[in-house]
């Protein structure tokens, strides 16, 4: 399946932002896995940009990291 260009850039948006906040927090794949209750191998997908991750799965990773969902979803760096 080949997805819109603009859906791939979201996906790659989100998992920039996942990695930057879960390393600013010091927190390990493995933890973060833990802490929102996923597998470890899925957060490893979304920070790629290789999994398309549901609303469930994007708020216990922003509630792990202590952030509001929008800052998962923002564009902006910082």
């Amino acid at each position: 399946m080949v997805l819109h260009p603009a859906m791939q850039d979201w996906r790659v948006i989100v998992g920039k932002n996942v990695r930057r906040i879960r390393q600013q927090r010091r927190l390990t794949q493995e933890k973060l896995a833990f802490e929102a209750d996923l597998d470890l191998t899925y957060i490893g997908g979304i920070e790629r940009g290789r999994r398309n991750p549901s609303l469930l799965a994007m708020a216990r990773i922003a509630e792990a990291l202590s952030v509001p969902l929008v800052k998962l979803l923002s564009e902006q760096a910082g």
